[in-house]
C-alpha cells in the first residue's frame, strides 16, 4: 500500500485508494539522467495540463520577480556595499566585511553576501548583479515548494502551494531585494524537500542533507534558521518507516550535520586572532558567539540587545518594534505582508490532520502536514512574541509553509468531498478568507476599492456552488474549484504586482501600495516612534543631514544615513535607513590619490559609509558599524590609523545613533568630537569633509 494513501474515516487499508495525482513510486528510481529529465519535463503519465501549468508558474514567477528590478538601485545599500567589498577582496567576502579593507563586518553571517559578491565579480558592480540572485532564489524556492508538495499530495496541490508563495506580497518584496531572507527561504524549503525524501525511505543520507540545508540557513541568518528544526525532527520521528531507535539515531546524525554545516565558519572566525580579521559588527566585544546569541539571538526575543536602537514592548504592550501578541501577524504592520491566506492555512492544516487521522503512521501526507504546519506554528509564534528587533519583512519565512498548507489541505478536503463535513469546511474557508481579505483591503480604501466587492462575490458564489455540486465529479465542479482558488489569490496577487512595480530602498522595506506601507514602506513609511521621544522621520532627518550633506554644527551621527536620515526625505520608496547619494564632485575628491590610503574615507554608521563606498567603488570605513554603537574602532585605534596616514577623509553626514542606544559604545561619538576639534572642514558639493592628512585646525 502506498505511503501516500489517504483514508476516509472508518475506511480500511484494504479498500483505500491512493491519491489520483500522487507521484508513482517508480518516479523515485532510475538513472540520475532519467530523474533529471522527469524533474524538468514531468512524469510520463502526467495529465497534459501539468507540464504547461508548471512552466507557466515558474515563468510567471520569474517575470514578477525580475521585471524592472534595476529600479531599486542598490536596494539595501548596507548589504550592497558588503557585496562590493567582497567582489574585490576574498577576505572581505569570507568574513562579510562592510569594506574591502576589512574594518568591520555586517551584523549577520555572510552566506547571502557570498552569492552577491560572486555575481559582482562576474558581472560588475551594478544593481542587477546584486538583485538578480535574489530573484532567481525566489523562482527556485517556488519550484522546490511545488516539487515538495507534489511528492505527498499531487501536482494540483503543488501548483497551489507554489502560486501562493509566488504571489505573497512579502515574497514579491524580498525576492526582489538583497536582504538575507531570500536565500534563507530557499535553503529552508530545500530542507523541507529533503525531509520528505528522508521520510519516504527512512534515508539517513537525505536526513543529513536536511541538517546541511538548515546549517547553511544558519550561515545566512543565524538562529532564525533553527525555527524549522522542531517541525522537521517531529515529522521524521513520527512518520519515518523504520524503528524508533533507528529514527532517533538518524536524527542525531542530522543534528551533527547541522552543527558541522553551521559551525565550520563560526569556528574559523572565533579562532582567528582579532588582528587578522575584521571586527565582528553588531557585537560589543568582537565576538561572533556574542553576535549569534545576543544581538541576533536571544536579544531578539527579550528585547535586550546591546547596541540596538531600542527594544519592543512586552506583555502585549507597544514598543519601537510594534505590539507583541498572538494577533501581531494580522496587525497593521504585518497583516498586509503575509496574512492574506494565513487563516485559510491554519483551518486547512487542522482539517487535513483530522481527515488523515486514520492513516498509517508512515503516511506521507500527514508527515508533510507536520513539517509545514510545525514550521508555520513555531516561526509564527516566535515572530508574534519577540520583543526585540523584528521587521514586517521577516514574515517571508512563513510564506512557503502557508502555501504548502493551503495546497495540501485544499486537496485533502477535495478528495473527501463525498463527505458533507469536508465540503462545508472548504466552503467556510473560502468565505472566511474572502472576508479577511476584504478587511485587509479596507486598510487601503483608496487603492483598487472595487477589488473588495469582487472577492466577496466570487467567494460566496463559488462556496455555494461547491456545497451543491462538490459530490458530483463533473467539469463544472472542477471549474468552480478553480474559480475559488483564483478568487482567493486575487488580493495578494494585486498587492504583489503593486510591490513589484514599486522601487524599494533602505533597510526596512514594506510590500504593497504606498498607502498601505508600514515603517520603511513605499514613500518612506510612517516613521518609527523612539521610546520616550519623537518619531524618527521628518524632523529626525534634520539631525542626520539631507542627501549626504553636513549635519548641524557640532553634531555627528544624529540620524541614520546621509540620505535624509531615518525615514526622512531622500529615502524614496522604502527609503528608511537608506544610504547617501554623494555628488560627483565629492566622489572625485575621494578618488583623488586613493591608492595612497587604506580607506579613502570614514563615516559614522554603515549606511553613511555605504553610499560613498558604492559610488567610489573604494573602501570607506563604517565607524561603529550599522548603528554607530559598536566599539570599532576605539578612539585610540582611530588616532593611530590617522597618524599612519591610512584614512584620507572623514565624512560628516550623520549616520548611527551611537552609544546612547541600549548600552552600546560611545567610540563613534568620541571620534567625531576629536575630529571636529582637531581638523578643519571643507564643503565639496553637498558634503562636509575633514581632511585627516592635513596638519589640523
Amino acid at each position: 500500500m502506498s505511503a501516500n494513501t489517504l483514508y476516509l474515516p472508518g475506511q480500511s487499508a484494504a479498500s483505500a485508494n491512493p491519491p489520483a495525482e500522487a507521484i508513482p513510486s517508480t518516479s523515485r528510481s532510475g538513472s540520475p539522467r532519467a530523474r533529471i529529465t522527469r524533474l524538468v519535463r514531468g512524469q510520463t503519465d502526467d495529465p497534459a495540463w501539468i507540464r504547461p501549468s508548471v512552466l507557466l508558474l515558474l515563468a510567471g514567477t520569474a517575470l514578477l520577480y525580475l521585471w524592472g528590478l534595476g529600479a531599486s538601485g542598490w536596494a539595501n545599500s548596507f548589504y550592497s556595499a558588503a557585496a562590493q567589498a567582497g567582489s574585490t577582496s576574498w577576505k572581505a567576502m569570507f568574513f562579510g566585511s562592510s569594506d574591502a579593507a576589512n574594518s568591520i563586518t555586517v551584523d549577520k553571517t555572510p552566506a547571502s553576501l557570498w552569492i552577491m559578491a560572486l555575481a559582482v565579480r562576474l558581472f560588475g558592480l551594478n544593481s542587477w548583479s546584486i538583485l538578480v540572485p535574489q530573484a532567481l532564489e525566489g523562482v527556485a524556492a517556488v519550484g522546490l515548494v511545488y516539487l515538495t508538495v507534489r511528492r505527498t499530495s499531487g501536482a494540483a496541490a503543488g501548483l497551489i502551494a507554489g502560486a501562493v508563495l509566488a504571489l505573497t506580497p512579502v515574497a514579491a518584496l524580498m525576492f526582489r531585494f538583497n536582504n538575507p531572507d531570500a536565500l534563507l527561504v530557499l535553503l529552508l524549503v530545500a530542507g523541507a524537500y529533503c525531509v520528505i525524501r528522508a521520510i519516504e525511505t527512512a534515508s539517513t543520507r537525505w536526513l543529513a542533507l536536511v541538517g546541511v540545508m538548515v546549517g547553511f540557513g544558519f550561515l545566512t541568518k543565524m538562529l532564525q534558521a533553527l525555527l524549522v528544526v522542531p517541525a522537521f525532527a517531529l515529522a521524521y520521528l513520527m512518520c519515518a518507516p523504520t524503528s524508533l531507535r533507528r529514527r532517533i539515531g538518524q536524527l542525531l546524525i542530522a543534528g551533527g550535520a547541522l552543527v558541522a554545516a553551521a559551525g565550520w565558519w563560526i569556528a574559523i572566525v572565533e579562532l582567528t586572532p582579532a588582528q587578522l580579521r575584521p571586527y565582528i559588527g553588531g557585537s560589543q566585544h568582537n565576538s561572533i558567539l556574542e553576535l549569534t546569541l545576543g544581538y541576533n539571538g536571544f536579544g531578539r526575543l527579550t528585547g535586550n540587545e546591546t547596541g540596538s536602537v531600542g527594544g519592543g514592548g512586552g506583555g502585549g504592550g507597544g514598543g519601537m518594534w510594534g505590539q507583541t501578541g498572538w494577533t501581531r501577524l494580522f496587525g497593521a504592520d504585518m497583516g498586509t505582508q503575509i496574512s492574506w491566506l494565513l487563516p485559510a492555512s491554519l483551518i486547512l492544516f487542522v482539517a487535513a490532520l483530522y481527515f488523515t487521522r486514520r492513516a498509517p503512521r508512515t503516511d506521507l501526507t500527514r508527515a508533510a502536514l507536520i513539517s509545514w504546519g510545525g514550521w508555520l506554528v513555531v516561526t509564527g509564534a516566535v515572530f508574534s512574541q519577540m520583543k526585540g528587533i523584528v521587521h514586517p519583512y521577516y514574515t517571508v519565512a512563513l510564506a512557503p509553509a502557508i502555501g504548502a498548507l493551503v495546497g495540501i489541505g485544499a486537496v485533502v478536503l477535495w478528495r473527501q468531498r463525498q463527505q458533507l463535513s469536508a465540503v462545508l469546511v472548504l466552503a467556510a474557508t473560502i468565505v472566511l478568507t474572502a472576508i479577511w481579505q476584504f478587511i485587509l483591503l479596507g486598510r487601503t480604501t483608496d487603492w483598487m476599492p472595487w477589488l473588495r466587492s469582487v472577492i466577496l462575490v466570487v467567494a460566496v458564489a463559488s462556496a455555494v456552488m461547491l456545497v451543491g455540486l462538490a459530490r458530483y465529479a463533473t467539469k463544472i465542479t472542477t471549474a468552480v474549484a478553480a474559480v475559488a482558488i483564483v478568487g482567493g489569490l486575487l488580493a495578494p496577487a494585486a498587492y504583489a504586482v503593486s510591490t513589484a512595480r514599486t522601487p524599494h530602498t533602505g533597510s526596512i522595506p514594506s510590500a504593497g501600495p504606498a498607502s498601505a506601507a508600514g515603517f520603511g514602506g513605499p514613500g518612506g513609511g510612517r516613521g518609527i516612534q523612539r521610546p520616550g521621544g519623537n518619531a524618527f522621520g521628518g524632523r529626525a532627518a534634520a539631525a542626520g543631514g539631507a542627501a549626504g550633506g553636513a549635519p548641524p554644527a557640532g553634531r555627528f551621527g544624529g540620524g541614520f544615513g546621509g540620505a535624509g536620515g531615518f525615514g526622512g526625505a531622500g529615502g524614496g520608496a522604502g527609503g528608511l535607513l537608506n544610504a547617501s547619494t554623494p555628488s560627483a564632485a565629492a566622489v572625485d575628491t575621494l578618488k583623488a590619490n586613493a591608492s595612497q590610503y587604506t580607506w579613502v574615507a570614514a563615516a559614522v554608521g554603515s549606511n553613511s559609509a555605504a553610499g560613498f563606498q558604492l559610488a567610489a567603488n573604494l573602501p570607506v570605513m563604517a565607524i561603529g558599524g550599522f548603528n554607530g554603537s559598536d566599539p570599532s574602532p576605539t578612539l585610540a585605534a582611530f588616532k593611530a590609523l590617522v597618524a599612519a596616514g591610512k584614512i584620507h577623509y572623514f565624512i560628516a553626514s550623520g549616520g548611527g545613533f551611537g552609544g546612547s542606544q541600549m548600552g552600546g559604545s560611545n567610540s563613534s561619538q568620541d571620534i567625531a568630537s576629536w575630529i571636529e576639534s582637531t581638523f578643519s572642514s571643507t564643503t565639496v558639493g553637498n558634503v562636509t569633509l575633514y581632511d585627516l592628512t592635513s596638519s589640523g585646525s
